[in-house]
C-alpha cells in the first residue's frame, strides 16, 4: 500500500537500491533488439584524430594498476543471490578489451580507461593494506590490526563483498572483521557490509561501524523522494541494460559496471563529528578528515600515518568526477571540493608514501601524489571559477559549455580527462548553482511544452519529411548533433514516425561511439536502442530494503506521502489524520488541506477525523508490500480510534509512480 522508490532529497547517492535492484531484475530484457550499426565516416575520422592528440605512448597507469597484483577470479565470476540466475558479477563479457587496438565504435580515450579497469583480483598497496579491485565499481580496502580487520567500504553487494573478502583470506591470515569505515553515504560504499561482519556483533560492540556524521541520514534520504525519475534516467546514464560489447556498453569512466546482488546496510555505531579527528582502531592510527558536500553530502578523506597511506575516498579519483550526474542531483560544489583537496594535500601530502581511493588504482611516491591531487584540485577550481567568470560576462550554460577548454597542462592528464563527468556538463552545473534553469532571455521564460513547440517547428520547417531529407544530408557530414536535435522535434510531433525514429537513433548512436564519457556513451546508445525498440519491458521491484527501512525517519515518510498526493483528487478536501507509534512513543498529526499533505509530531489534534497506532515494525511491513493496510488492521497489528472512511479516502489520492515512463518520446498519458 506504501511502496517507497528510490530518491534523494540532498545531493543523490551515485549508485542506490533502486538502480541495483532493478538491473537484476531485468538483466537480458534487452536480448532481442535490432542490431546497432557500424561507425560512419565522420566517427572513424573522429577517433582517429583523438588518437593523435593524447598521450596513448604512456603507459604508467597501466603499472599502476597492476602493481601489487596477488591473485584473482576466473573471470571475476562471483554468483548472484540464491534465487537469480544472473551473476552477481562477471568480467567475461568485457573480454573484447583484450584487444590492444581500439575499435572504431568506441572513442580511444575512454576504450583506454575501460582496459584499465577491467584489471581486476587482489593487490597489496604496501605492508597490511591490501584492496579487491573491479569486484564491483568500487574498491575494498582491507586493513590488518593486531587482532583482526579494519575494511573500508564493503563494496555495493553482499555476493561480491563476500567473495572479495574470500580472495583475501585465500591468501592472508583469516582474522575477523572488526572494524569497518564507511568512506561516505552512496551505496556502493556499504551495500555489501553483512558479508562481512555481523550485525549483532555491531549491535553488541564486539565490532564497530565508522562512518562521518550525517551519514545515515543522508544514506537513507538520498533513496526517497525523486528516486522514481532518477531510478529511470539511471538506465540511461549506466547503462546497465545495454549488453557489452564494442557497440554497447564498454564502461561506465568509474569502474566497470553495477554489481547484480543483495543491499545492505548496518548503521554505523561511532560518527566521526569532527575534522581531523584522530582515532585509535586494533592498533590502527587514523586521521580522519571531513569533506561534507563533497562528491557525497557526508564524506570523509583517511590518513593512516603508520602506513604513510592517504585514502581520499570518492574525492579524488583516475577520471573527471561529477558536479551534477546526468541522472539527477542536487549540484556539487566544485570550489569546495577543490578546498579540500587542498587541505588533504597540506595535511597529509609530504607524509603519504601512497594515494588510494576507493575506485580506481593507487598512486605511489611523494611527488606523483602531489602532482595528481594538485591536478585534481585545479580541475575542480578550473571548472568552477572559470564558469562563474563567463556566467558574469553574460554567457548561457550551452555557451559557457561550448566555450570552455582545459589548459592544455589538464587536458593531456589522464586523470583528469571526463570519463565519468564531462567539463560540459560540469560547466553547466556551477551555472546551475549559482543562477538556476533561466538563462535571463525572456523568449525562454514561459516556453511551449515539448510536444507543442516539436510541431510548430515542424511545422516552421516544412512539414517532417522534408525535416527529414535535410538532416539526412547533414548527418553524411557528421553533424550529428544538429540530426538529433532537429529530429528530435519530428519524433515528438509524431512518435509514430518511424523513419525519424531511425534517424534520431543512428545520429544519438554515432554520438555514443564518439562519446569519450562511458555515461554519455551509455546514454546515447541506450537512447537508440529505444527509438529503434522501444522501452525495455521490465519489472522493476520496490527499491527500498528491509535494511534501509530500519533507518528511515518518519519525517522522511511523511515527506514522500506529501510528494505522492494527487492534487486533483484532493481538491476540495479536508481530512485530520493522528498517527501513534506505539513503540518509540512518537505521535504525528497529518493534515490534508488547499492539496497539500503537512504534518506535525508531538502531540495529537484535538479534533481528527480519525486516529491509528501502530508499531514501527508494522509500517515497513507494509511499506515493503509484506503485508496490506487491511490484513494489519484485521490481526490487530494497526487499531482505529475511529471510522476508516477518511483515511481510506486518503490513501485513494496517492500517487504510484510507474518505474518506466517515457524519456526519448513524448509521454503516452498526460499527467492527472
Amino acid at each position: 500500500m506504501l511502496p517507497l522508490k528510490r530518491s534523494s532529497k540532498r545531493s543523490p547517492a551515485l549508485l542506490t537500491q533502486a538502480i541495483a535492484l532493478l538491473f537484476l531484475q531485468s538483466a537480458g530484457a534487452m536480448a532481442q533488439q535490432v542490431p546497432p550499426k557500424p561507425a560512419e565516416p565522420a566517427t572513424i575520422a573522429a577517433q582517429a584524430k583523438l588518437k593523435q592528440t593524447l598521450p596513448f605512448a604512456n603507459k604508467q597507469d597501466f603499472d599502476d594498476a597492476r602493481y601489487g597484483f596477488i591473485d584473482t577470479l576466473p573471470d571475476a565470476l562471483i554468483a548472484g543471490p540464491a534465487a537469480s540466475p544472473v551473476p552477481a558479477w562477471n568480467m567475461k563479457p568485457y573480454a573484447f578489451l583484450q584487444k590492444d587496438a581500439s575499435p572504431d565504435t568506441v572513442n580511444p580515450s575512454l576504450w583506454r580507461q575501460a582496459q584499465l579497469n577491467s584489471i581486476h583480483g587482489l593487490f597489496k598497496v604496501t605492508d597490511r593494506v591490501y584492496q579487491v579491485r573491479n569486484f564491483d565499481i568500487s574498491n575494498m580496502t582491507i586493513i590488518e590490526g593486531d587482532k583482526g580487520l579494519l575494511i573500508i567500504d564493503p563494496l555495493l553487494t553482499k555476493e561480491t563483498a563476500a567473495a572479495a573478502l574470500a580472495l583475501y583470506y585465500k591468501h592472508r591470515p583469516k582474522k575477523p572483521v572488526l572494524n569497518v569505515i564507511y568512506s561516505h553515504s552512496h551505496a556502493d560504499h556499504f551495500g555489501g557490509v553483512k558479508a562481512v561482519v555481523d550485525a549483532a556483533d555491531v549491535a553488541a560492540g564486539k565490532a564497530q561501524v565508522i562512518a562521518p556524521d550525517g551519514f545515515m541520514e543522508h544514506a537513507v534520504a538520498e533513496n526517497i523522494i525523486a528516486g522514481n525519475a532518477m531510478s529511470r534516467r539511471a538506465q540511461y546514464q549506466f547503462g546497465a541494460l545495454l549488453p557489452p560489447g564494442e557497440k554497447g556498453q564498454v564502461d561506465t569512466g568509474l569502474g566497470k559496471a553495477l554489481s547484480r546482488g543483495s543491499l545492505t546496510l548496518i548503521a554505523p555505531n561511532v560518527l566521526i563529528k569532527q575534522d581531523m579527528e584522530k582515532h585509535v582502531f586494533d592498533g590502527i592510527e587514523i586521521v580522519f578528515n571531513l569533506t561534507p558536500g563533497t562528491e557525497a553530502p557526508s564524506e570523509m578523506n583517511m590518513y593512516f600515518p603508520q602506513f604513510r597511506v592517504l585514502d581520499m575516498a570518492e574525492n579524488t579519483s583516475h577520471n573527471m568526477h561529477n558536479l551534477y550526474t546526468i541522472r539527477g542531483a542536487e549540484v556539487r560544489d566544485g570550489n569546495a571540493w577543490a578546498r579540500y583537496i587542498d587541505e588533504a594535500l597540506g595535511a597529509f601530502g609530504s607524509g603519504s608514501d601512497y594515494l588510494i581511493g576507493q575506485h580506481h588504482w593507487p598512486t605511489r611516491g611523494q611527488d606523483k601524489i602531489a602532482d595528481f591531487m594538485k591536478k585534481q584540485r585545479d580541475m575542480y577550481k578550473f571548472i568552477h571559477d572559470q564558469s562563474v567568470r563567463l556566467l558574469n560576462q553574460g554567457y548561457t550554460p550551452n555557451e559557457i559549455a561550448e566555450t570552455l577548454q582545459m589548459p592544455e597542462s589538464l587536458a593531456n592528464e589522464w586523470a583528469d580527462r571526463g570519463y565519468y563527468g564531462t567539463l560540459s556538463h560540469n560547466s553547466k552545473a556551477v551555472y546551475q548553482k549559482y543562477l538556476g534553469w533561466y538563462d535571463a532571455n525572456p523568449a525562454n521564460l514561459n516556453p511551449l511544452p515539448p510536444v507543442e513547440a516539436a510541431k510548430k517547428y515542424v511545422e516552421y520547417m516544412g512539414g517532417a519529411d522534408n525535416v527529414i531529407k535535410r538532416a539526412r544530408e547533414d548527418f553524411k557530414q557528421g553533424n550529428y548533433r544538429w540530426v538529433a536535435t532537429a529530429v528530435n522535434h519530428v519524433v515528438y510531433a509524431d512518435p509514430s514516425n518511424k523513419e525519424a525514429r531511425e534517424l534520431a537513433a543512428d545520429a544519438l548512436e554515432q554520438m555514443g561511439y564518439q562519446a569519450e564519457a562511458g555515461t554519455w556513451r551509455n546514454a546515447y546508445l541506450f537512447g537508440a536502442y529505444e527509438l529503434r525498440n522501444g522501452m525495455p519491458k521490465i519489472n522493476a521491484p520496490s527499491s527500498l530494503t528491509a535494511d534501509a527501512l530500519q533507518a528511515l525517519s518518519l519525517d522522511l515518510f511523511f515527506d514522500f506521502l506529501g510528494v505522492r498526493l494527487n492534487a486533483g483528487r484532493a481538491e476540495g478536501k479536508h481530512i485530520v489524520i493522528n498517527w501513534q507509534f506505539t513503540d518509540t512513543k512518537q505521535v504525528y498529526v497529518l493534515n490534508l488541506e488547499n492539496s497539500a499533505l503537512t504534518y506535525t509530531s508531538g502531540k495529537p489534534a484535538a479534533k481528527a477525523d480519525t486516529s491509528l497506532a501502530l508499531d514501527r515494525p508494522t509500517l515497513n511491513a507494509i511499506m515493503l508490500k509484506q503485508l496490506t493496510f487491511p490484513q494489519a488492521v484485521q490481526t490487530g497489528k494497526i487499531k482505529l480510534g475511529g471510522p476508516p472512511d477518511k483515511l481510506v479516502e486518503l490513501f485513494s489520492m496517492l500517487d504510484e509512480f510507474n518505474p518506466m515512463f517515457e524519456i526519448i518520446e513524448p509521454k503516452k498519458t498526460a499527467a492527472k
